[in-house]
């Protein structure tokens, strides 16, 4: 066990290069005969990373180098989708081609969106999508990908390194099938949400351990240690959850800058209350006010979708459910192994100071990288 503690402290630093998590958003409209609509918004970091705009290497893409590049971005991105119509026994290739370029703002950067156009011969009963985009550069990169037959509301699902197709009917139940792909976005959003984690970890070191007379002491009962710890998760999980809601909704916007560096500093001062927690006594309130940034950067993920309705709902369900077992998965590995060495002085006088140390400095990075990029 002191082992596995040395691993993590040894680790901790390289989550300082982590980065957010690479999307696209994909939409199409189904027209009766099998005419297809719609824009597909990619970064204009991926498809740098892709293709490779910048071509004076100054470290910005200008919309002249993109429409420099236009062709041959155009033939890369369609060679990574493949759309197949089905008709009853019938099944055909749907042409997609791009009709235009334009650019847009998203809450996480400037997107290059192409405009669609496309051809399935056949008015389709179902749609097959085999996304393959950046998953060579990017294995958690995702594809978050909406189809609309005529007027019905759109089915929206998450396509992934690990789920690259997905068949979509004209009258199938796509709410389940957003409920599932989302609440795999979930999980896999939290895992690789290193600044998330980082921040749920410093909540969690003396979840095993009470702050008396001048120094952290262990704990007597794994019973007081999960009481500990639900009221942290609880409390977190109805905030994040809260502000979640409200911006997938669009009724809270702020600059993806400003949320993402406030995240940083809810991390940062997440660890120095280990530090010095005679001025934290109710980290369940800490879990509860910093829950509420957290969860609007949970929603920049969902935010430049548009869902609307019922697919918004069940897409909220599904994402935030999916949160909240990745964040089970890791309390559940933690508390356990962290309340079997609590008694040692490796845990407590070791592990949680040095380890709340290196979180602040991981933390103090990410704000300064974050606040310098939006200057």
């Amino acid at each position: 066990m002191i082992k596995l503690i040395t691993v993590l402290l040894l680790i901790l630093p390289t989550l300082a290069l982590g980065h957010k998590p690479s999307d696209s958003y994909l939409t199409l409209s189904v027209e009766d005969g099998g005419t297809l609509s719609g824009q597909w918004d990619i970064a204009l970091r991926d498809l740098e990373r892709a293709v490779g705009v910048d071509q004076n290497r100054d470290a910005r893409v200008t919309w002249g180098e993109l429409k420099a590049r236009r062709a041959e971005l155009e033939d890369h991105i369609l060679s990574r989708l493949t759309v197949t119509a089905r008709d009853g026994d019938r099944e055909q290739v749907c042409t997609l081609d791009s009709d235009g370029l334009k650019v847009d703002d998203h809450v996480d950067g400037t997107y290059a969106v192409f405009l669609l156009t496309g051809d399935c011969g056949l008015s389709p009963l179902s749609l097959t999508l085999n996304y393959r985009l950046l998953f060579d550069r990017d294995a958690s990169h995702q594809g978050l990908v909406e189809v609309r037959y005529g007027d019905q509301p759109g089915q929206p699902v998450a396509l992934s390194n690990q789920h690259r197709e997905q068949t979509l009917s004209r009258d199938g139940d796509g709410g389940l099938a957003a409920l599932a792909t989302f609440f795999r976005q979930g999980v896999h959003h939290i895992l690789i949400g290193y600044d998330h984690i980082l921040f749920l970890l410093t909540l969690l070191f003396p979840a095993v351990l009470v702050w008396r007379q001048g120094a952290w002491r262990p704990k007597e009962s794994m019973r007081e240690a999960l009481l500990t710890t639900l009221g942290i998760v609880t409390a977190f999980t109805v905030t994040h959850s809260l502000t979640l809601a409200l911006a997938s909704l669009g009724l809270v916007n702020l600059p993806s800058w400003l949320v993402e560096s406030a995240i940083a500093i809810t991390v940062g001062l997440g660890a120095a209350s280990n530090l010095a927690p005679q001025y934290f006594p109710r980290r369940w309130v800490m879990a509860l006010v910093f829950g509420l940034i957290h969860g609007l950067g949970f929603a920049a993920v969902l935010a430049d979708l548009g869902l609307d309705g019922g697919s918004l709902v069940l897409t909220l369900l599904g994402f935030n459910l999916g949160v909240e077992a990745g964040q089970a998965l890791i309390v559940l590995i933690f508390v356990p192994a962290a309340f079997l060495v609590r008694r040692t002085a490796a845990y407590r006088r070791w592990f949680v100071p040095i380890g709340s140390v290196a979180i602040i400095a991981i933390a103090t990075v990410w704000a300064v990288e974050r606040l310098a990029g939006a200057l």
